[in-house]
């Protein structure tokens, strides 16, 4: 019995996941943490976790990190020393590992009796060669300050893959295949024979496709010219790219559902947002195919990619050539479960593969006290 825990900066999701039955098991969010009306720290959040679930039947607690840098590329037991290694990564992912280490400094309070593992979304990543990992910065500085692509989206990643192959009947190890992980934030990468080998987002996660509301590719400029010319400082430029950019900046709301009903209705802005979105991620599409060499399969995930399924259509549109289609009616069922949207015979299976991270965190937490 594994307790999954992910912790933010305001809210505790968690779930408790039995292996021997993946569907079973407490799991909910505790929100506003700190907040009116809510509880007032992370050890009161999670107190009320623990008053929700069996605490006494709880055998290890696996811990979302996003950002692990270059020293944590695979899950690792927390301790002090790992706590500190931790603080000392904050500068690279300010926005998300805060709450994630309060979250293990009062769940390892509340259960100081079990093993705490740090699970990371950047490690799947690791296997990142050189040429896709480093930027073309100033070498000394760079190595300075620890700014090459990390990636992120990991842990999905690596499930969808494993999920991919099992649906299609081979080994993920024969298989190369692109992994579409589509929610409010969103990445693409590219896997060959279960190794990630190029993915869209960098040293943190605004690089890449566009999002819900990060900005997603720029030229570099942007920020400068920002700061030059429209007169914001650090942190209104920051504000801008990570929080009033995506979807909400180019169609005033940042959830796709609501994008596509006014793009129904005839909206121009929605129309261009969704145009912009679908454009980027064949684009990358596109460039991971010739990184790849060869393409056997692209997985559709998360809230956007197992659900929209007007952008997996025109996400892939006009790719036939190169032996992407995807089935009209396959597409348009609403199924929830793993599935193949691509017409039968297509030389690139199209998935839509239900992504399960906490699964796969208690997975890994699992191989590893085993």
């Amino acid at each position: 019995m594994i307790l999954v825990l992910n912790s933010g900066s305001s809210s505790v999701k968690y779930r408790v996941v039995d292996l021997t039955d993946a569907e079973a098991g407490e799991r909910g969010l505790v929100e506003r943490i700190g907040e009116p009306g809510g509880v007032p720290d992370h050890r009161a959040a999670l107190k009320q976790v623990l008053e929700r679930v069996n605490a006494a039947g709880v055998t290890a607690v696996g811990h979302r990190v996003v950002h692990g840098g270059e020293r944590f590329r695979a899950p690792t037991v927390v301790d002090d020393a790992v706590l500190e290694a931790l603080r000392d990564l904050v500068p690279l992912a300010p926005l998300h590992n805060p709450g994630g280490i309060i979250g293990i400094e009062a769940a390892r309070a509340a259960l100081p009796d079990v093993p705490h593992v740090a699970v990371f979304d950047t490690a799947f990543h690791a296997t990142l060669p050189p040429a896709a990992a480093t930027y073309a910065l100033d070498r000394e500085l760079a190595a300075r300050h620890g700014i090459r692509r990390y990636g992120f989206h990991g842990t999905s990643c690596a499930f969808v893959a494993g999920r991919t192959a099992d649906l299609l009947g081979r080994p993920v190890a024969a298989l190369n295949q692109i992994v579409l992980h589509l929610g409010n934030g969103a990445s693409v990468t590219a896997i060959a024979g279960g190794r990630s080998v190029e993915t869209s987002m960098g040293l943190t996660p605004l690089e890449g496709l566009v999002m819900g509301t990060r900005s997603g590719d720029l030229d570099p400029a942007v920020p400068g010219f920002l700061h030059r010319v429209a007169g914001l400082d650090f942190a209104g430029v920051d504000e801008v790219l990570l929080r009033r950019s995506g979807l909400l900046g180019l169609a005033g709301v940042n959830d796709m559902r609501t994008v596509l009903s006014l793009r129904d209705a005839g909206d121009e802005a929605a129309t261009l947002a969704f145009d912009v979105y679908c454009h980027r991620i064949r684009k990358y599409v596109g460039a991971y195919h010739a990184v790849l060499g060869r393409l056997d399969a692209i997985a559709f995930t998360a809230g956007v990619g197992e659900h929209a399924a007007p952008v997996r259509a025109a996400a892939l549109a006009g790719l036939s050539g190169w032996g992407i289609e995807v089935d009209e009616t396959r597409n348009a069922s609403p199924s929830r479960e793993a599935r193949v949207i691509s017409p039968d015979g297509a030389r690139v299976a199209v998935c839509v593969v239900p992504t399960d991270e906490e699964l796969s965190i208690a997975e890994q937490v699992t191989a590893l006290l085993t």
